[in-house]
C-alpha cells in the first residue's frame, strides 16, 4: 500500500505580522493567520489581530496597514493561543520563511504557558523556491507568487499571505519533481536549507574580505541575482525598506 504523498496531506499554513524583527528583544505578534488546506485546496481560513501590549511602531503600520487603535481592542495572544493550536492538530505546518514565524510564535506561546505540539513538522516554501527558481529573480512571497500566476490581493496581511503561501507550495510541489514520501522530502528540504545557508555564509565572508568595493552603482554584495541588496534576511529587508533605510 502506497502512503499518501505529502502534498495531499492536511496542511495548516500560517503567517504572522509583527512589531519588528527580533522576538528575543521583545518584538511581538500583531496579527496571526492560519489557512487550512486539504489536498492542496483551501477548506478553512482564520485570522485575528493581536494586542501586542506595546506601542505599535509606525513601520508596522506603514507595511501592513494595521493601525494602533485596531490592535488596542484586539485580544492578547494568550486569548487566542488555544484556538490557534487546535488548528494545527494532525496537520503539516507551513510558513514562508518559517524560522521567522516559528521564532515569534515560540516566544508568544511560552508567554501564554503553551507550546507547539512536539510532533509538529514544518515545510518552508521559501527553501523550495530558492532551489527550484534559482536564477529566476526575487524570492519574496509576492515575486514567487507572480511567477506562478498566483494572486496575492493583500500582501503583508496574515491570512492573505497564508493562503498565498499554501497555493505557492502546491504549485511548487507540482513543478518540482519532489519526493512524495514526507520523510524523504523533509530530509531534502533540510539539505537544501543547509546549502542555502552555507552559500549565504560564503557571501558574508566575501563581503568582509572585499576591500575593493565598487561604489559606482547600487551596492549588492550578494550578486545581481540576490533581490534584497546587502540585507541577508528578506523579512528584515522589508522592514528596513519600509522605514527608508535601504
Amino acid at each position: 500500500m502506497t502512503s499518501t504523498p505529502w502534498w495531499q496531506m492536511p496542511w495548516a499554513v500560517l503567517d504572522t505580522e509583527t512589531t519588528g524583527l527580533n522576538a528575543e528583544a521583545g518584538d511581538r505578534v500583531v496579527e496571526l493567520g492560519v489557512v487550512l488546506f486539504e489536498n492542496g485546496e483551501v477548506v478553512q481560513s482564520w485570522g485575528t489581530l493581536v494586542n501586542p501590549k506595546m506601542p505599535l511602531p509606525a513601520d508596522t503600520t506603514r507595511i501592513t496597514g494595521i493601525r494602533p487603535e485596531e490592535v488596542a481592542t484586539a485580544p492578547p495572544f494568550e486569548g487566542v493561543a488555544d484556538h490557534f493550536l487546535s488548528l494545527l492538530k494532525d496537520r503539516l505546518c507551513v510558513a514562508y520563511n518559517a524560522s521567522f514565524d516559528r521564532g515569534f510564535l515560540l516566544h508568544e506561546l511560552a508567554r501564554a504557558g503553551r507550546a507547539f505540539p512536539p510532533e509538529l513538522r514544518w515545510i518552508d516554501p521559501l527553501v523550495l523556491a530558492k532551489q527550484l527558481h534559482k536564477g529566476r529573480g526575487k524570492m519574496n512571497l509576492g515575486a514567487v507568487a507572480k511567477r506562478l500566476e498566483i494572486p496575492l490581493e493583500e500582501a503583508h496581511r496574515a491570512t492573505a499571505d497564508s493562503e498565498c503561501t499554501g497555493r505557492v507550495l502546491a504549485a511548487l510541489a507540482k513543478e518540482g519533481n519532489l519526493p512524495a514520501d514526507l520523510d524523504e522530502f523533509l530530509d531534502l528540504q533540510e539539505q537544501w536549507a543547509a546549502e542555502q545557508e552555507a552559500a549565504r555564509a560564503g557571501w558574508r565572508n566575501r563581503r568582509r574580505q572585499d576591500v575593493a568595493v565598487d561604489t559606482s552603482g547600487p551596492r549588492n554584495a550578494l550578486g545581481p541575482g540576490y533581490p534584497f541588496s546587502d540585507e541577508l534576511d528578506p523579512i528584515r529587508y522589508m522592514f528596513l525598506r519600509g522605514s527608508g533605510r535601504v
